[in-house]
């Protein structure tokens, strides 16, 4: 069957697999980041500087599960768009929204450990939390603006594919219009962070390894045990940010001098899927890398279930004076 059949196959297969991936990352993805957002705002202790810019983090990259990742296994469902021609203005808006604002924050929260670090002084009056929200709020004012062009760049297309009609969300300007600011969207939220947070983390790199850490904990009085360990978290979400997006930047680079596009349907998958992993990975290494997201997360586990057991006793007490 599949050898006489043998493209169905394939397409089924894409379907099945495509679909099975994106939402089991935009699931977990959504609920980490949720996760995430509620242990900061909900815990006091949790409520830093670092941490702020790490719930703006997770608020973009929600934006990118629920604006990029959903309606791609819609798209993958259906093979066509469904969201008309709103939906494709607001939902690009949001994608790209989501995108550069997780930049940004990255490179927001890469200049507060570099102050906090090799500036320790300075750090008392520059990392405080009031000044992060007021930085949080300009980066989202900045990306929202900056993002607005988008509502002028894509529309939605009708495609004639074997005497099917297909409708698409697509760029509305032709490849050359879109290639400059292209690159200069790459520059700006892709190479420039990353090129900054290699210079800072070298320095900062170079300040611990000058200052080595207390071998008794109860020395540790300047809380450099705890710098080094929210530092290193942050290096690995910076990593995983340049490797994780560098399939997809590298084949828009690469089709960019190309006449005709690589435009594989794996490939395009797995950078895809590179992209939402990026996305939905953060609070795993929160978990993972800080023992105070693991607790809070273990809170805010444990209150979720000793809501649902008062809610059935509750039930159960109320069934029992109705009956009685």
């Amino acid at each position: 069957y599949c050898n006489s059949r043998e493209h169905i196959c394939l397409h089924v297969e894409y379907k099945v697999i495509s679909v099975l991936i994106v939402f089991l990352i935009c699931a977990l993805g959504i609920v980490g980041n949720v996760m995430v957002i509620l242990v900061v705002l909900t815990t006091k202790h949790m409520r830093t500087p670092t941490n702020g810019y790490l719930v703006s983090l997770a608020v973009a990259d929600l934006m990118v599960l629920i604006a990029a990742g959903l309606p791609s296994i819609a798209d993958s469902l259906l093979g066509s768009w469904i969201f008309g021609h709103v939906g494709c203005l607001c939902i690009t808006y949001l994608q790209y929204l989501g995108i550069n604002a997780s930049s940004c924050s990255i490179t927001a929260f890469t200049i507060e450990r570099y102050i906090a670090i090799c500036h320790p002084i300075k750090a008392q009056f520059l990392c405080t939390l009031s000044r992060a929200k007021k930085i949080i709020f300009g980066v989202w004012v900045f990306t929202s603006l900056y993002c607005v062009m988008w509502f002028y760049l894509s529309d939605i297309q009708q495609v004639l594919y074997k005497n099917v009609t297909i409708i698409m969300c697509a760029y509305k300007v032709s490849r050359n219009l879109y290639l400059p600011m292209y690159f200069f969207d790459f520059g700006i939220f892709f190479v420039l962070p990353l090129t900054l947070a290699t210079v800072l983390y070298g320095l900062i790199a170079r300040i611990l390894f000058l200052n080595p850490l207390p071998s008794d904990p109860k020395e540790d009085k300047n809380g450099y045990d705890n710098f080094s360990k929210v530092t290193k978290m942050l290096a690995v979400v910076v990593v995983l940010f340049a490797v994780l997006w560098m399939p997809y930047r590298t084949l828009v680079v690469v089709n960019s001098f190309l006449q005709e596009a690589y435009l594989d349907t794996w490939f395009l998958l797995f950078c895809r899927t590179c992209v939402y992993l990026n996305s939905a990975i953060n609070p795993l290494i929160y978990n993972a890398m800080s023992q105070k997201f693991r607790a809070a997360f273990r809170r805010l586990c444990r209150c979720g279930r000793n809501a649902q057991a008062n809610k059935a006793a509750y039930i159960a007490r109320l069934h029992y004076l109705l009956e009685s």
